[in-house]
């Protein structure tokens, strides 16, 4: 079997199954698991999988830029930021994190509502300027052009003074196995520490994510309140998480 007609069976294997085994692949090829990495690391470093110990998981596609994510299912982050406003109440304070999702909760919001947002995302913060009601407070850092929200130590420093009711989180990706993982150390290191600032975290899982990992774990799924996604009950990933005890809140 010629290296691309591996490549595309891994790749044909991996939609299938949602993992890549490489001590197993090797012996039904009749491969060493060397080739098996070897061919792994090659369709990682396309952006096709994500590499983790033993094999491979299916690869974020809301890696990419923030313009870029704003093209990847639309209509699935519009109800899951419907269904997750509602969790928004009056008077409380609530962490909203950036990407695209959390855009979709801050345009979902009632217009009367009084409430603390939380945020570092720029453009979550201009997007409730028409919210007369909402106190918004912005984490100043260094602003990651890539993903539209301020990192790094001056971030960090304003998160660890905060305390929220609620934290509204959007990974990158969503997995049985990996759990909640975000593509940049900097960024899944204040998804932690904003994780430990708030009383209750709820994950918010468009379908471009469920069943997918970045390189960088944020928790795992038990360590949240619920996951709001609309996905369908019979993905796998849901299933997974509904057996490990996982509150599955459907966005319908």
């Amino acid at each position: 079997m010629l290296a691309a007609e591996r490549r595309d069976l891994l790749m044909e294997r991996l939609r299938r199954d949602g993992k890549l085994i490489a001590r197993d692949l090797a012996a039904e090829l009749g491969l060493s698991e060397a080739s098996v990495r070897r061919d792994l690391r090659e369709l990682a470093a396309a952006g096709l999988c994500q590499r983790v110990y033993g094999g491979a998981l299916p690869a974020s596609p809301a890696v990419g830029s923030h313009l870029k994510r704003t093209e990847l299912s639309p209509e699935s982050k519009r109800r899951v930021g419907a269904r997750a406003a509602y969790l928004i109440t009056p008077g409380s304070t609530v962490i909203l994190d950036g990407d695209t999702t959390g855009l979709a909760v801050a345009e979902a919001l009632r217009p009367d509502l009084e409430a603390t947002i939380i945020t570092n995302s720029p453009l979550v913060a201009a997007a409730l300027l028409g919210h007369p009601f909402v106190r918004v407070f912005i984490l100043g850092g260094v602003l990651d052009k890539h993903g539209a929200i301020t990192t790094g130590a001056a971030a960090a420093e304003a998160a660890s003074s905060i305390s929220a009711d609620l934290y509204l989180l959007v990974p990158t990706g969503i997995h049985e196995k990996a759990g909640l993982t975000s593509p940049d150390p900097e960024e899944a290191a204040m998804r932690r520490m904003l994780i430990r600032r708030a009383a209750d975290t709820y994950v918010l899982g468009s379908l471009d994510k469920i069943g997918t990992a970045a390189p960088y774990r944020v928790a795992d799924a038990s360590e949240v309140a619920g996951i709001i996604t609309d996905a369908p009950s019979y993905h796998t990933t849901i299933q997974q998480l509904r057996q490990q005890g996982v509150n599955i809140i459907p966005a319908t």
